[in-house]
């Protein structure tokens, strides 16, 4: 069966295949593991259908049609066939753009994309988010792209334009309990519960909350800006220290735990955060 060339202007193109749909997307692997003898199952980000599970049947055959298409952070446009009402469904084939190699031949990027991805795959959702997409693909571009010893503050970034384009971004500039502004170079309270800084007066009513520096509110502040890259628009070169480091992390975690609103550990996250402080 041959099917007639796609217009380049079209993100997504339907068709039906053996009787169902065939939907043909920009796509990028976020996980993948073992599925029966030969076969792989894979968690894709698309652009038009979100976050969606596939089987690549064969995918592990030594000349199977995907090759290594379907690696981990791979990119390019997925041949998906769907059915209504299922959980699992049929990758069809995958034609390669990217392979984001960078991402796997280096400890740092790759525990840092690992933690974003992680983060996608527990706040995304099975519908189409075209910005969505756009932002986990830039992202592990990127991380994969940092200078080195640059991975971490692009993961951190990263993770903050995603938090970002979910809308639930922290208040950095007015008092989330007041809404009052806030002077752009003041150390003062953020509390996770809260949902951000809170000005002197209204941080002593807050359960739980930690003084966050005038430096780490810029820092945090350039990576949620539209368009900033891995180090943060208006942080560009931003190196941190082990400690600083730690604590972006810390906060970044404790920030997720309460707004994921899921019980079940980011275990990818865990050993990011680990790794930086030196496994212990």
């Amino acid at each position: 069966m041959h099917w007639p060339p796609l217009d380049p202007t079209e993100l997504s193109t339907w068709r039906v295949y053996f009787g169902m749909p065939l939907v043909v997307t920009d796509a990028c692997v976020l996980h993948t593991f073992d599925y029966l003898d030969s076969s792989r199952i894979i968690r894709l980000a698309t652009r038009d259908l979100g976050i969606v599970s596939v089987v690549a049947r064969g995918a592990r055959r030594p000349r199977s049609k995907f090759g290594s298409a379907v690696d981990l952070f791979a990119q390019g446009v997925a041949h998906v066939q769907v059915k209504a009402a299922r959980d699992l469904q049929t990758l069809v084939s995958f034609d390669l753009s990217s392979g984001r190699s960078r991402l796997s031949s280096d400890l740092d990027r790759f525990v840092a994309a690992s933690a974003f991805v992680e983060l996608a795959l527990r706040t995304a959702h099975d519908e189409s988010h075209h910005a969505l997409f756009d932002v986990i693909t830039t992202e592990l571009d990127c991380i994969a792209n940092a200078a080195g010893g640059l991975a971490p503050v692009a993961g951190l970034a990263a993770c903050w334009r995603l938090i970002g384009e979910l809308g639930f971004s922290p208040a950095l500039d007015h008092c989330c309990v007041c809404h009052s502004k806030l002077a752009p170079d003041e150390q003062l309270p953020f509390s996770c519960q809260g949902g951000g800084v809170a000005c002197t007066r209204c941080g002593s009513s807050l359960t739980a909350s930690r003084l966050l520096p005038a430096g780490a509110r810029a820092a945090i502040r350039g990576w949620l800006a539209p368009g900033s890259s891995g180090t943060g628009s208006t942080s560009d070169g931003l190196r941190l220290s082990t400690p600083e480091l730690r604590a972006h992390q810390r906060l970044l975690r404790e920030f997720l735990v309460f707004h994921v609103g899921d019980d079940r550990e980011l275990r990818a996250f865990l050993s990011w955060e680990r790794g930086a402080m030196g496994g212990s």
